[in-house]
């Protein structure tokens, strides 16, 4: 097939939907099939409001129309509500393209985070989003349920996976500091909760890998904990090996591939039993999952780590992109 993906998340930005976009392309590729990820890479873009990592496309209709329109994709999938995924919704429906959607990032909570717009406004916005599309594909089963008692027509479950050469228990090291050491890794930004991390009053070592937004704040706010700045590939894999628990504190997450990554390196979670986590730990095994942050710590701490890796095992990107592709075929 000739796959059209159309997204406005893409390289540079480093979060969960760029990397599974790219793992999804590579798994295609080796697969067979011709991809084209329409992005906003040629366009000219500004700075997303309150959050300038994020570039968006300016006006991006009249490209994105000739891209698609020379490609000719026998499937299309719009895997962003941005400028550049309105484009490719509105070439579709202008073209009578059958398309498929994805739902990535719970935007209402963090729209009102940063401004005094209603949930239910962003919420009415992003159900006539997705509702042009034959399908919606989530990452969980609970996000399934929600989206659907919302009155979305057609969600449906897309998994991820995670890179387990990669991540690895063999690259656990030594970190500096009294034990046991407690990471985060990923966006430093407010709808993280990641305050809720913070706030702990456990001994040891406070560890926090990544960038974002509210970096600098938090750093000069919490001036005993560690932030080591954003992370990659194999450095990235050895900081998540080296630690003893891994805390995941968002309440808003729809997944979080970090969990997986973290559980592929041996490093059990601790986190809330909210949606992401309950979908993605199994709870006893690879993690503890607590409304209580503490407790969940101190419960992940005494979990096997051998048992976490066998559990992130059982998720492959290779498993996902099957799914994603049926779901391409049948519509």
């Amino acid at each position: 097939m000739k796959i059209a993906l159309v997204s406005d998340a893409w390289l540079p930005q480093t979060n969960g939907v760029v990397r599974t976009l790219r793992e999804t392309t590579r798994c295609l590729e080796a697969a067979g099939h011709t991809v084209r990820a329409v992005t906003p890479i040629p366009f000219r873009t500004f700075p997303c409001p309150t959050y300038p990592e994020i570039r968006l496309a300016a006006l991006p209709w009249r490209r994105v129309q000739r891209m698609l329109d020379d490609f000719r994709p026998d499937a299309v999938h719009v895997a962003t509500e941005g400028p550049i995924g309105l484009a490719g919704r509105r070439w579709c429906r202008e073209r009578g393209q059958v398309f498929t959607s994805s739902f990535h990032t719970r935007f209402p909570e963090y729209v009102r985070l940063r401004a005094p717009i209603p949930v239910d406004w962003t919420w009415r916005m992003l159900r006539w989003f997705h509702d042009a599309a034959e399908r919606t594909l989530v990452p969980t089963r609970t996000q399934q349920e929600e989206l659907a008692a919302r009155g979305f027509h057609s969600p449906v479950v897309w998994g991820r996976g995670v890179d387990t050469e990669l991540f690895r228990p063999e690259l656990r090291g030594e970190l500096p500091g009294p034990g046991p050491h407690l990471m985060y890794m990923g966006r430093v930004s407010v709808e993280k909760n990641i305050e809720a991390f913070l706030h702990l009053e456990t001994p040891g070592t406070k560890w926090v890998v990544g960038g974002g937004p509210a970096l600098d704040s938090f750093r000069q706010a919490w001036p005993t904990v560690n932030f080591v700045g954003p992370k990659y590939g194999e450095d990235l894999a050895t900081w998540l090996a080296s630690a003893d628990v891994f805390v995941f504190p968002s309440r808003t997450d729809t997944f979080g591939i970090v969990l997986l990554e973290a559980m592929a390196c041996g490093l059990p979670v601790a986190a809330y039993p909210v949606p992401g986590p309950r979908d993605v730990v199994c709870a006893g095994e690879s993690g503890v999952l607590d409304d209580d942050l503490q407790r969940a710590v101190d419960g992940a701490l005494q979990l096997d780590r051998a048992a976490c890796r066998r559990h992130a095992l059982e998720h492959t990107w290779e498993r996902a992109t099957a799914q994603f592709c049926s779901y391409l075929e049948r519509a």
